[in-house]
């Protein structure tokens, strides 16, 4: 029975596979997916009867479109032979004998008997595995990050500690396709059905990406501020979506080579939010008011803040407070300050030019003898 069972199946693969495919991407994937098998499109609007062929198995002749953003990567019993960059319609060649067809022109000896043969041996299955696969080339958008409590990094500009909760999303590139799949695509997902997605929260891989970049985000927020080219402030950070996605894919590949072993990048970044530990926000208020006090504005300003407390401590402590104030704002290096400019004291008038101008109003009779008495002595102090 196993043997009948074994010719019946041969036989019937052999036919079956003689029909040539056509391969496309397969209906309803997410827009985050990154590896998928080639799917044969057996009937389209009800015409076609190429539905009983061998899943692992091309037939010679097929043709395989690829569309544009996806590269193609061929495999043959587990290695990959082959990757295909650029889109368009390709033709499926191969020297396996389970590939051959009649209508590829294979002949027919070859193409029957021969498969049939070596099929039986295998129970009437075909004696090899050949599969197309689909290689997002695009960038893979809604790979999130976030922490759950502060993480700490030292900050070129505060010059200090700094912490904060943050969370956001990145998008990510398979830039080696080919190392992409060898080092890093688990074997699961080399089969039909399976959709590769960094999105997934069942995909353990995926899981791990995003373990690895939560670890990633102090040395990168640490380069990206302490950068003296870049003279990068902390509160720059949400604007500067493609400069902090540098910083952190630098970190990344420093910390665990995503882009030399596993052949990925990160590409942008969106930093959601910001939330910042109580000392830092402290700290960001005094150089906010720092900021705002520098140059004209701030001298202005500053003279005000004085003046302001000059009157206070007139008001409130006399002398003694206006003494305090005068050795405070020494100390504080604001002796420099413009002050309003006192009215000067009128120079005092010299008593012979008076008397002189006297005696030459008593001889023009403009004033009497007892006038002019009365101004020699009060010239001349008597």
């Amino acid at each position: 029975m196993g043997l009948v069972q074994a010719v019946v199946g041969a036989v019937g693969g052999v036919l079956g596979d003689q029909w040539k495919d056509f391969y496309t991407v397969p209906a309803g994937l997410p827009s985050t997916a990154a590896l998928f098998a080639a799917v044969p499109q057996g009937t389209n609007a009800g015409r076609g009867s190429n539905t009983s062929g061998s899943s692992n198995i091309i037939t010679n002749g097929s043709k395989i479109v690829v569309p544009e953003g996806y590269g193609l990567l061929l495999m043959q019993d587990g290695a990959i032979t082959a990757f295909v960059a650029e889109p368009g319609g390709y033709e499926w060649r191969s020297d396996d004998i389970n590939s051959k067809s009649i209508f590829a022109g294979d002949g027919i000896v070859s193409t029957f008997i021969t498969q049939s043969w070596e099929r039986f041996k295998f129970g009437g299955q075909p004696g090899s595995q050949q599969a197309a696969f689909f290689v997002s080339l695009k960038e893979l958008p809604d790979n999130r990050f976030g922490t759950q409590s502060e993480i700490y990094w030292d900050d070129g500009f505060l010059n200090t500690q700094v912490g904060a909760v943050t969370r956001g999303s990145y998008t990510l590139k398979i830039v080696d396709p080919i190392l992409f799949v060898k080092n890093f695509v688990p074997a699961a997902y080399l089969q039909s059905g399976k959709v590769f997605d960094f999105t997934d929260l069942d995909n353990a891989a995926a899981t791990q990406l995003f373990n690895e970049v939560v670890g990633s985000l102090a040395p990168a927020f640490s380069l990206y501020t302490n950068d003296p080219s870049k003279g990068n402030r902390i509160t720059k950070l949400q604007q500067d979506s493609l400069g902090f996605a540098q910083s952190l894919s630098a970190a990344v590949e420093q910390g665990y080579q995503w882009s030399s072993d596993r052949g990925l990048a990160i590409v942008k970044t969106a930093i959601v939010s910001i939330e910042y530990d109580a000392n830092t926000r402290e700290l960001l208020k005094t150089v906010q008011r720092a900021d705002a006090l520098s140059g004209a504005r701030g001298n202005s300003n500053l003279q005000a803040s004085v003046a302001q407390g000059i009157q206070s401590a007139g008001e409130n402590g006399g002398a003694a407070g206006l003494m305090g104030v005068g050795m405070a704002t020494g100390m504080m290096g604001l002796g420099n300050l413009q002050q309003p400019a006192a009215p000067a004291a009128p120079a005092a008038e010299d008593p012979v030019a008076k008397l002189k101008k006297a005696k030459e109003m008593l001889d023009l009779g403009l004033i009497t003898q007892s006038d002019y008495d009365a101004l020699k002595a009060k010239a001349l102090g008597l």
